[in-house]
């Protein structure tokens, strides 16, 4: 069992930049990907960002260049630093945590955080 929980979410300037963090509890957290999703007012949660277990990332195109996701197994975290936002950004933000995996499709996750918000104004 594995329980997330994001911090970081605020509002900020368009341009601006934010740094999300994912604290997780377990003892093996090392094996699991992490992934960062999002989901906007009236609007279906989307994929933004996944780090593997071994350090691979991959990036949602609306993102790239932009956003970079990190972790940190020794402190058991996972990052998302945002930069460039703006108002189109402005969501829930969640992260996630797949076994042995590192999915864009949010069906393939077995643990959620509760999110944060991020609010980007122009």
């Amino acid at each position: 069992q594995v329980q997330l929980v994001e911090s970081g979410g605020g509002l900020v300037q368009a341009g601006g930049s934010l740094r999300l963090s994912c604290a997780a509890s377990g003892r093996t957290f090392s094996s699991y990907g992490m992934g960062w999703f999002r989901q906007a007012p009236g609007k279906e949660r989307e994929f933004v960002a996944v780090i593997s277990w071994t350090g691979n990332t991959y990036y949602a195109d609306s993102v790239k260049g932009r956003f970079t996701v990190s972790r940190d197994n020794t402190k058991n975290a996972a990052y998302l630093q945002m930069n460039s936002l703006k108002p189109e950004d402005t969501a829930v933000y969640y992260c996630a945590a797949q076994t042995m995996g590192w999915s864009t499709r949010s069906a393939s996750y077995d643990y959620w955080g509760q999110g944060t918000q991020v609010t980007v104004s122009s």
